[in-house]
């Protein structure tokens, strides 16, 4: 059996190890060539900044593989891929270290920057790369003697199974994969499958087979005919944390989405991870500071949206209303009241452009989407993000689910004050509309990055200032 928190552990102390040695590679040549030009004599002096700058470089190096996401899933590691991800990793912690602790150092000739960047640079990539190198083959012979699995369940019952079954059986313990039984799509019968594995039940109880056995790895080998399930499918296994693979069509091998990974059978991974690691932490802390320098900036206008909502109308001044977040769990959204008071005393409405129950200052509001601002603090509270799709209540997320089953993708992600779909949308006044909405959501998840939420705000601040809001 595996144990990752050990082999976390062992990466850990490697890479703390071989930045020190780096370290140290660097002092023992600055002392030896550069203050050698300087003084004319060599002072090996391990003095407490030396000891400083082992400790403050070693937690650079941990901190950044730890944001690029380098830690994680550390079983399933191609060598290759690992050794260019240390190489480029090195080569640009390395620039970064040398810009800020060594540059204005005293030097001959420009010449000594250049010899020492290339001294520091070269420790740390080789080393590095050694340890992991072991540790990693390590691993690879283990997976190869089956003393490291992933267990793994296949859906699927018939002829496109067995085949992926045989082939992958030919080479065992090639990818690690522990084989517990299949899932079928329909109660057929007979299954050709079931000759080489247990019948586990069927696709609808996913989620409880999953947890049961332990799984972390599904592949999926339907049949062209029960294609139609497969998006069934995905939705049950998207809020688990299972590896999902599955055989390719011919549209998959031409697009190139088939990777020349292993020996093993071609598969299509379908991945979990939206963003980097790393985008994560930039864009959360970039959520807070830009949303507590907004509430500071709009706190006059925010002063009148205060006053004007309760002089123009009986009521609360803010409106608080639960939504769904992310993983379907609910929060309450706040925002300005914009309606009159009891607006929903006969159930859930959708508001139209039109719509009577809005106050006069709650359309000027909503037309600047002023309305929004104190969801700013929502943002702050880590219930939101400024850039996500648009939370909806439950009531509306029920009725949407029976039409649009992969409504459940965009709960991957913290809903966001503004998003794609309210750019090229808008707000919805039916959930037939909050279904056309929603592919645009679902583009902007497949293709989160800090560039797009960057583009979505300049987008939604043009739309802000022209009053295109609704």
């Amino acid at each position: 059996m595996k144990n990752e928190l050990l082999q976390r552990a062992k990466y850990i102390i490697g890479d703390i190890i071989s930045s020190s040695i780096a370290y140290s590679i660097l002092f023992v040549f600055r002392k030896a060539v550069i203050e050698k030009a300087r003084f004319g004599k060599v002072v090996f002096e391990f003095d407490p900044n030396y000891y400083l700058g082992i400790l403050l470089i070693a937690i650079f190096w941990v901190g950044a593989y730890f944001l690029t996401g380098f830690y994680r899933d550390i079983f399933r590691r191609s060598r290759l891929k690992e050794l260019l991800y240390t190489f480029n990793a090195s080569l640009l912690g390395s620039v970064v270290i040398f810009f800020a602790l060594i540059l204005d150092d005293w030097v001959t000739n420009y010449t000594d920057y250049y010899r020492g960047f290339l001294v520091y640079f070269s420790g740390q990539f080789l080393i590095t790369a050694t340890i992991r190198f072991i540790l990693s083959s390590r691993t690879a012979r283990k997976i190869k003697k089956g003393q490291i699995w992933f267990n793994t369940i296949l859906v699927g019952s018939n002829e496109n199974a067995v085949d992926l079954f045989t082939e992958m059986d030919k080479l065992p313990h090639s990818d690690g994969n522990k084989f517990i039984g299949f899932v079928s799509v329909h109660n057929n019968i007979r299954f050709l499958i079931e000759k080489d594995l247990e019948h586990l039940g069927t696709y609808k109880e996913l989620e409880k087979i999953i947890k049961s056995y332990n799984i972390e790895e599904v592949i999926i080998a339907i049949e062209s005919s029960e294609h139609e399930k497969l998006e069934s499918l995905i939705n049950r296994l998207e809020g688990s944390n299972v590896k999902i693979k599955m055989i390719p069509d011919t549209y998959d091998i031409i697009s190139g989405k088939v990777k020349l990974q292993s020996l093993g059978a071609p598969l299509v991974e379908i991945k979990h991870e939206l963003m980097p690691l790393w985008q994560k932490i930039v864009k959360r802390v970039f959520d807070i500071i830009l949303s507590l320098f907004l509430l500071l900036l709009c706190s006059p206008i925010i002063l009148i949206c205060i006053v004007m909502v309760k002089a123009t109308s009986k009521g609360p001044i803010l409106f608080m209303q639960k939504r769904l977040g992310i993983y379907g769990k609910e929060f309450k959204m706040i925002k300005f009241r914009s309606m009159v008071e009891a607006a929903e005393d006969l159930g859930p409405q959708l508001s139209s452009e039109n719509d009577p129950r809005i106050t006069s200052w709650g359309r000027i509001m909503r037309k600047y989407r002023l309305d929004e601002l104190p969801q700013f603090l929502n943002v702050v509270f880590g219930q939101m993000s400024i850039v996500g799709p648009r939370p909806e209540r439950r009531y509306y997320v029920d009725l949407i689910l029976l039409k649009a089953p992969h409504y459940k993708y965009v709960q991957k992600v913290k809903p966001g004050i503004t998003s794609w779909g309210m750019v090229k949308y808008g707000y919805a006044e039916n959930v037939d509309q909050m279904i056309q909405r929603l592919k645009y959501d679902i583009i902007y998840i497949e293709n989160m990055n800090l560039f797009n939420d960057l583009k979505i705000l300049i987008y939604t601040v043009l739309i802000v200032l022209q009053g295109r809001g609704k």
